[in-house]
């Protein structure tokens, strides 16, 4: 694939990078685990995590992607042509995740038009949830609205579709962060939700609490899904991987903290101080959090915020998959890009059918005792992106050697973290990729709680 265009710019690189890393699991898990684990002592872990394993992960991909200018698909391969199956692998996470994303944002964007539409406090409710995925057509129709918007974007291409999308939604979604977790600190009792969240806890320090932390970060930052090489493909050899790197880590892990302080209060104040009513996932997101703004003076409005805050983090994290996904086709079919996005669209139409109908007319479809969504979900995030990382590692540390990375990342500037990086490649991140892969199917099938 030749390379018809690049970020125009530093700023417009880091936006389309932290947009990637910036998605749901920031919103509706990030939160749920901090308070799960202590609190300040579960950030701290995490914080310590994102500057060092993070970190390696990060910059090793994108320094693959700009090293080869390959699409993941032959990145490996253009290195040495033994890996071509890291290749394959790493283009078949975004596949699979890529439908089912779609799916949930298309929840997102149904919530954020009732919210638009229906100023009447309280219109969505717990059970409203539950009757708008059990249906066929309304979820159907939301989620293949969010696949074109999210094609329409890509289609325009590195610099005018994403880059620009990416400019205008990062720092629009940073402010409605900030503006969102004010307005919670004002509720009555969402002060003891802060001390909840921000205070550490260290009897709740544990072993599971650094394997969530690190399977959090992981996910996070858009790891081992090929999106981080793609877009190294269009980072100029002029730009400071390592700067840009921490930049990136700095964005994601300011809106996961903010959509913390967003949330834990407001549960709190709501729940009078009930742990309980803090839960993981799409429980959080669609059932607690509107029963939550359904008692809030102005509640209405702080519910349509909050989800096109989630909209256009959902969006954002999609462009990348997408582009991840495009950039494979046109390698492999040499096809225009336009040509490329409806296939994918097209595609992704289909096989997140499934997904959908998974909570209605195909409820009863189980594989493996899970939903069809939530078995993708477990392919591709507790098997194959955990695979694949270690792989990397391998690839990096024994194959190649960091040195291919590290003449990569000085092509521009000093490394000045490359004796950590060594070290970290080589024998640190191997062994927590596997402790990652491990806890994730334990975590999956009810052995372990994360």
């Amino acid at each position: 694939m030749n390379k018809k265009s690049n970020f125009s710019s530093r700023i417009g690189f880091i936006f389309a990078a932290a947009g990637s890393a910036v998605g749901l699991g920031n919103i509706w898990r990030f939160p749920y685990l901090a308070a799960k684990y202590g609190g300040g002592t579960f950030l701290l872990i995490y914080l310590i995590l994102a500057v060092t394993f993070g970190f390696t992960l990060m910059i090793t991909e994108i320094a693959i992607g700009r090293k080869t200018g390959k699409s993941v698909l032959y990145a490996f391969s253009s290195m040495n042509k033994k890996f071509n199956f890291l290749g394959i692998l790493a283009s078949i996470v975004p596949i699979i995740i890529f439908p089912y994303y779609c799916v949930i944002g298309g929840w997102v964007a149904k919530y954020f038009s009732t919210y638009v539409c229906n100023p009447a406090k309280g219109t969505v409710n717990g059970d409203y949830f539950q009757g708008f995925i059990s249906s066929t057509v309304q979820p159907i129709f939301w989620f293949t609205l969010f696949i074109l918007a999210t094609a329409l974007i890509v289609m325009l291409g590195v610099e005018k579709g994403i880059e620009k999308a990416s400019k205008f939604l990062m720092p629009f979604l940073a402010l409605l962060s900030v503006g969102l977790a004010v307005y919670t600190l004002t509720l009555d009792g969402a002060m003891d939700g802060v001390a909840y969240y921000l205070i550490p806890d260290m009897s709740r320090f544990s072993f599971n609490a650094v394997l969530a932390a690190m399977g959090q970060l992981f996910y996070s930052m858009s790891l081992a899904m090929g999106i981080m090489v793609t877009y190294g493909f269009y980072v100029s050899k002029k730009e400071n991987l390592e700067a840009s790197v921490r930049n990136i880590e700095f964005f994601d892990t300011a809106i996961a903290f903010i959509s913390g302080l967003i949330i834990i209060p407001a549960v709190f104040a709501f729940s009078g101080g009930d742990e309980s009513k803090l839960s993981a996932g799409a429980g959080l997101m669609f059932i607690t959090l509107p029963d939550v703004f359904g008692n809030l003076k102005y509640g209405n409005i702080v519910g349509t915020l909050f989800f096109l805050l989630v909209l256009f983090a959902a969006l954002t994290s999609a462009i990348s998959l997408m582009e991840t996904i495009v950039s494979v086709i046109q390698d492999k079919f040499k096809v225009k890009r336009i040509n490329a996005c409806l296939i994918v669209a097209g595609l992704a139409f289909l096989v997140g059918i499934p997904s959908s109908l998974g909570f209605g007319v195909w409820s009863e479809v189980q594989i493996l005792n899970l939903s069809i969504l939530d078995f993708f979900d477990f392919i591709s995030n507790a098997i194959l992106m955990p695979i694949v990382a270690f792989l990397t590692c391998i690839f990096v540390g024994y194959i190649v050697k960091p040195k291919a990375i590290i003449d990569e990342v000085e092509e521009s500037s000093v490394f000045k973290s490359k004796k950590i990086y060594t070290v970290i490649i080589k024998y640190v991140a191997p062994i927590l990729i596997i402790l990652i892969l491990i806890s994730s199917i334990l975590n999956t099938f009810g052995i372990i709680t994360l």
